[in-house]
């Protein structure tokens, strides 16, 4: 089955019982048993829910993994992920990594005795030098947040699996139309689905996909447990969005590869960080792994003033903390999405103050063009 195909008839399609061609909402929380311990595969709704399922079916199917799991933010499934492993373990990180993620776990989970290293991962040697004794994991998003680095999944696959490591990949950006981090020996496959797979901003939520029956009952037991579920509304609308995702993702990629063609023609705009471009840091080990390039973009306008000015003025992009929509997005990580990172890590990591970062979405290109053209010399 081909991947237009797949978002549409992956997963449970319809229901059987009546006809519907949509999944059922089951807008309910416990359900009735025929005798103590007999139920018909659903007991009560934090432990499974029919329209849940549904979803957790479908992006299993799309990744390629063993079973899904469904969560009530990006941030839920992280923090799940993460709480499979036991104090005193080490993770390495991805060190351009969202900062949402850095501050969970610089803050929160080595609170329970995690420990975690942030290093270059686009560079597969500095991976080999961060394992140490007690490292159980890798967790890279490639591409990265918000300077769209890129990681060699087949070569960190590779050393994972030498030193019995687990792959965590953060599939956000690519999305599963785009890139299957399991084809290349990921372990686990996380998403934002608040992001593309919604793709209308109306619905926060987060996906796990993992390759084993180990790893399901693994990460099960810490949703069961700490109860971080997605609801059935928000399923629907997840499954919902997700079957336009083929034709959505299509066109942000011409609309943000013309985007790009436009910005490298403006002398004011400095350091495009685009996994398309030829000169991009990665680019051949992205059209390796990946479909395509996606519809993120940062670049340097100079300074955070100009930056600010830009984003007072712009009408057609909206200034929001997110990405993948229908509208475009447009945002200053340093004082947004990464505000949570130190300054000095960020100008470290090259996260500067007049870095912009736009999601291009379905508008017709030649307004955005017109747009971003005019607040920039406004």
């Amino acid at each position: 089955m081909r991947k237009k195909t797949q978002l549409i008839h992956g997963g449970i399609s319809g229901d059987d019982k009546t006809g519907a061609v949509s999944v059922p909402i089951y807008q309910v929380s416990t359900y009735a048993q025929d005798g103590v311990g007999k139920h018909r595969g659903y007991e009560y709704s934090r432990t499974g829910n029919p329209t849940r399922f549904a979803l957790e079916e479908l992006i299993k199917d799309l990744e390629g993994g063993y079973r899904g799991f469904a969560f009530g933010s990006g941030m839920a499934a992280i923090t799940a992920v993460l709480m499979t492993f036991n104090q005193g373990d080490h993770i390495i990180f991805t060190d351009d990594v969202y900062g949402g993620t850095y501050r969970l776990v610089n803050n929160v989970i080595t609170r329970f005795g995690l420990e975690a290293s942030f290093i270059d991962t686009s560079d597969p040697a500095n991976v080999e030098k961060a394992v140490q004794d007690n490292t159980k994991a890798i967790y890279v998003e490639t591409p990265t947040n918000p300077l769209l680095k890129i990681t060699d999944l087949t070569e960190v696959s590779k050393l994972a699996k030498q030193r019995d490591l687990k792959l965590i990949v953060d599939n956000t950006f690519s999305t599963p139309y785009w890139q299957n981090p399991i084809e290349f020996g990921a372990d686990i496959v996380l998403h934002s689905a608040t992001k593309y797979l919604g793709g209308h901003s109306d619905v926060v939520a987060g996906l796990v996909v993992v390759n084993s029956e180990q790893l399901a009952d693994d990460v099960h037991f810490v949703l069961n447990s700490s109860g971080g579920i997605l609801g059935p509304q928000d399923s629907w609308l997840l499954m919902r969005g997700i079957k336009t995702l083929g034709i959505r993702m299509e066109e942000i990629e011409d609309n943000t590869r013309q985007f790009v063609e436009f910005l490298e023609g403006l002398p004011e705009v400095t350091n495009i960080y685009y996994p398309g471009l030829d000169a991009h840091k990665g680019h051949d080990v992205h059209q390796k792994q990946a479909r395509g390039n996606g519809g993120m973009i940062s670049f340097d306008v100079g300074s955070g003033e100009k930056a600010d000015q830009v984003l007072r003025n712009v009408n057609y992009f909206t200034l929001a903390e997110s990405l993948g929509a229908v509208e475009s997005l447009i945002s200053v990580p340093a004082m947004m999405t990464h505000a949570s990172i130190p300054s000095e890590r960020r100008l470290e990591l090259g996260i500067t103050d007049g870095l912009v970062r736009v999601s291009i979405g379905l508008e017709d290109i030649e307004d955005l063009k017109e747009d971003f053209l005019q607040a920039l010399r406004k």
